[in-house]
Order: structure tokens, then C-alpha cells, then sequence
């Protein structure tokens, strides 16, 4: 017998109610079919073609097809690999942070802060460290907002203090302490050397360090490269991955900071 954790979804297009196993697909269901991506540090030509379907096969494609390769300047070079997988997902082990608030519409949003704190829900934001992308903060600050919904300075009951780009450390902490803070917001886009998760830990700790557990801000931390999962790694209250809007935003920090206002009562 074929042991289960090798079986194909059944149904053409679409999953038994039991069936947890899943094989990813491009031309027809259950082929194994997949697309990468990656640079290699070597010039343009048939040997760096060659070079990339051979990572490709280490990697478990095979058969390896290079659709496409492009020059990046003289010493690099671009790949589109195609080619077939033979790995299945178990879709039931799969870990996801789950949302485990409401999203709430702005007239909500208000009156749950109105109601809670008596006065406005004062939020810091910037990019930290070296970033200059003020897309991703801008997106859930700016009242032009994002996927059709306004930023959170649209909202009547929050004090929006974006900061901007390059922003240090010890200036955003002199910053969130000066304006009373109730969340501070970092979006990180530069990557390279993992320097997204070293800066989120510098300045967690910084707040740590300037304010009492009681009295801290709420960190939150948001880029393409996040991982959902690390938040209490990084030492913030939560991590937003690529494609959060501004009202998943805001619908947090009122759930959490209602809830610390009802329980401080």
C-alpha cells in the first residue's frame, strides 16, 4: 500500500474534507510543478545557465529547465527555473499566527479608543536604523492608506507622529517618551545581513530598558521579510508581514490597549 503521506488530492481541482496532503502544481493538478527565482555571482553565459540548473537540481527540481536568464551588470546573473518537485505538503502541520482580534471600521475604531482611554491613542512611527523605504510606514499611517482603506491618521481618535526614514534607535525612544506613546510602529524593508531582526532587537530592548514593563509602549514591526511567528524572539507585541492594511493596524492596537485599559480598572 502507498503509505498516506504520498497521497494526491483525489479531485481534480480540489481537496477531499479528510485529505490534508497537497503536491504543488503548474500545468495540471498534482504535477509537481514549480517556479524559483536566485542570483548568481557569475557573468552571463551558457556555463552560468548550466551552474543554475545544477542548483536547481540540489535543490530537488528535476528535471531543471532555465526559462529565463538575465545579465545583473558584469558579474552576476538573474534565473527563472522551472521544473518538478517531488515534495508534498502536509497542509494539517502547517503553523500560522492566526488574527485573534476583530477588525473593526473606523467609527468603531474611534469609539472603542474614545471609550477606553478618554483621550486620543497616541501612535510613533518610522523606519529605523539605516532604511530609507517609507512605503510600507507611510501605507498604514499616510491618510491615503492602502488596498482602499486611509491610513491611520484618517482616524479622529489617534495622534499619528510619523517620523520617517532613518530614523535612530535612541531618537525614536526620546520621541515615543516625549509625545506619551501608547504604540510605537517600525516598518523595516532593508534585509541584507538580517539587519531587519538586529535593529528590532535594539530597539526593543531600548524601550525595555527606558520604561517599565507597565508603562511600555506596544512594539509593532512590519516588512516583506518578517516572519509572524518571531514576535516574541524579537521582543515586540506583534509582527506584520506584507499586506497588512491599515485597519488590521488599527484593529490591533485597540484591541490590545482596550484590553489593558478594562483590566487596569
Amino acid at each position: 500500500m502507498t503509505d498516506s503521506q504520498d497521497t494526491i488530492p483525489p479531485l481534480e481541482g480540489r481537496e477531499s474534507p479528510t485529505q490534508r496532503i497537497i503536491r504543488p502544481y503548474g500545468d495540471t493538478t498534482g504535477d509537481g510543478m514549480v517556479q524559483v527565482s536566485f542570483t548568481l555571482p557569475m557573468p552571463h553565459s551558457k556555463v552560468a545557465d548550466g551552474a543554475a540548473a545544477q542548483l536547481a537540481g540540489k535543490m530537488g527540481i528535476d528535471p531543471a529547465l532555465v526559462v529565463h536568464s538575465k545579465p545583473m551588470g558584469p558579474d552576476f546573473t538573474f534565473f527563472v527555473v522551472y521544473g518538478r518537485v517531488n515534495h508534498l505538503v502536509d497542509v494539517s502541520k502547517v503553523e500560522v499566527v492566526e488574527r485573534d482580534y476583530p477588525l473593526l471600521t473606523p467609527p468603531e475604531v474611534n469609539a472603542a479608543i474614545k471609550q477606553a482611554l478618554r483621550r486620543r491613542l497616541v501612535v510613533i512611527g518610522g523606519c529605523i536604523g539605516t532604511d530609507a523605504h517609507t512605503v510600507g510606514i507611510d501605507a498604514i499611517l499616510n491618510i491615503k492608506g492602502f488596498a482602499g482603506e486611509k491610513g491611520l491618521e484618517y482616524y479622529r481618535e489617534l495622534k499619528v507622529v510619523n517620523l520617517g526614514a532613518q530614523v535612530s534607535v535612541p531618537e525614536l525612544v526620546e520621541r515615543a517618551l516625549k509625545e506619551k506613546a501608547d504604540a510605537v510602529l517600525v516598518s523595516q524593508v532593508v534585509t541584507q545581513r538580517d539587519a531587519h531582526l538586529l535593529n528590532t532587537r535594539e530597539m526593543s530592548a531600548a524601550f525595555r530598558e527606558a520604561y517599565p514593563e507597565e508603562r511600555r509602549p506596544l512594539l509593532v514591526v512590519g516588512g516583506p521579510r518578517f516572519d509572524e511567528a518571531m514576535a516574541a524572539e524579537l521582543g515586540v507585541d506583534r509582527v506584520f508581514a506584507r499586506g497588512t492594511t491599515p485597519g488590521e493596524v488599527a484593529s490591533f492596537l485597540v484591541h490590545r490597549i482596550a484590553s489593558a485599559a478594562e483590566v487596569s480598572r
